[in-house]
């Protein structure tokens, strides 16, 4: 499936993509007034601004609903942007169509593949890059069986017996059994004590392990 890319341009600029959407790894879409709807916004992946047209007030207030998604700046050399925009990386014109496209599509790679290593947790975030486990200043080191284990008792919401751990991280391995689990939860829970002080991260109750 195709990224959408949303784009706040000139007639000019809007009317070269148009010409060449067909090659292109990505699909357009052009901004008007009726577009910004919240079910359309959760649809575009990222965001292609044109410089030239952020003196329209309401260009500008549709651009700052979302501000949150990815977004290349387009400009002219030695342009100064007396405007406070957000974005993530700047296109400089004048600039091939293939340069432009390269540019979006490694802005939109690397936006989620930042997303994708990064797993908020309660109060907690798991960076998969790292391989630690933060909150606020503090940080620990996690192994990655931790963070499978980790991930889905958060992700089941509900509690979880030792089996259903033991089929879901470790896979009947022939050296696993509910004696590991006990052993890896036991040594997880005393890490973040230690760190975190949290004694309730992981819960154990009659039904099993959550979080």
């Amino acid at each position: 499936m195709k990224n959408n890319l949303l784009i706040f341009g000139t007639k000019n600029f809007n009317d070269s993509l148009n010409e060449i959407k067909e090659y292109l790894n990505f699909s357009l879409v052009f901004y008007s007034k009726d577009y910004l709807l919240e079910s359309s916004i959760s649809k575009i992946n990222s965001v292609l601004i044109d410089i030239d047209v952020c003196s329209d007030l309401e260009i500008l207030d549709s651009i700052n609903m979302i501000k949150n998604k990815p977004t290349l700046l387009l400009k002219r050399k030695n342009y100064s942007n007396p405007i406070k925009l957000v974005y993530n990386d700047v296109i400089n014109l004048p600039s091939s169509l293939i340069e432009i496209s390269n540019k979006i599509t490694n802005l939109i790679t690397s936006k989620k593949f930042i997303q994708n290593s990064s797993v908020k947790i309660k109060d907690y975030i798991i960076d998969k890059n790292e391989r630690k486990l933060k909150k606020e200043k503090m940080s620990m080191i996690v192994t990655e069986r931790e963070i499978q284990l980790i991930e889905l008792l958060f992700n089941e919401k509900k509690p979880l017996s030792k089996n259903h751990i033991l089929k879901r991280v470790w896979k009947y391995a022939d050296n696993a059994d509910t004696h590991t689990i006990e052993t890896h939860i036991y040594r997880l829970r005393k890490k973040i004590l230690s760190i975190f002080k949290d004694k309730n991260f992981i819960i154990n109750s009659k039904d099993g392990y959550s979080i």
